[in-house]
C-alpha cells in the first residue's frame, strides 16, 4: 500500500492545478491496479473490482459511496453482477487532482481481503 490513503482530500478550487505529466508518472506508480483514461477530452483514473456476485459487488459500491461522502469527493460508479467499476477525477478542474489518487488508494483498502 502507499502513503495516499492516509492523506485526506483538499477542497478542489476551479483554478486547482491538474497533475503534471511527471506527477501523473509518480502517483501511478502507488496505485498500480488503476489505469488512467481520457473520457470526453478528461484524464480519470480507473479501476474494475471483481466479486463473486452481485450482493458483494452491491456492497463494495456502498462502500465506496460512504468514502466519497466522508471525504466530500465523488466517483462514477457502475455495478454490475460481479463487477465494480470506479472512476475518478476532479470535474471542477476536468481531470486529475491529487485528491483522485488519494481516493483510489482510499477505494483499494475498502475490497475485502
Amino acid at each position: 500500500m502507499s502513503g495516499l490513503e492516509q492523506q485526506q482530500c483538499e477542497a478542489c478550487r476551479a483554478d486547482a492545478p491538474r497533475v503534471s505529466d511527471e506527477e501523473l508518472a509518480a502517483l501511478v506508480g502507488e496505485i498500480p491496479d488503476w489505469t488512467p483514461a481520457v473520457r470526453d477530452g478528461i484524464l480519470q483514473l480507473e479501476r474494475a473490482f471483481g466479486f463473486k456476485n452481485f450482493v458483494d459487488a452491491l456492497a463494495f459500491t456502498n462502500r465506496v459511496g460512504e468514502l466519497a461522502e466522508a471525504q466530500g469527493h465523488h466517483p462514477a460508479i457502475l455495478t454490475e453482477w460481479g463487477s465494480v467499476t470506479v472512476t475518478w477525477w476532479s470535474h471542477k478542474i476536468k481531470g486529475l487532482h491529487k485528491n483522485d489518487f488519494i481516493m483510489a488508494a482510499k477505494t483499494d483498502r475498502l475490497v475485502s481481503p
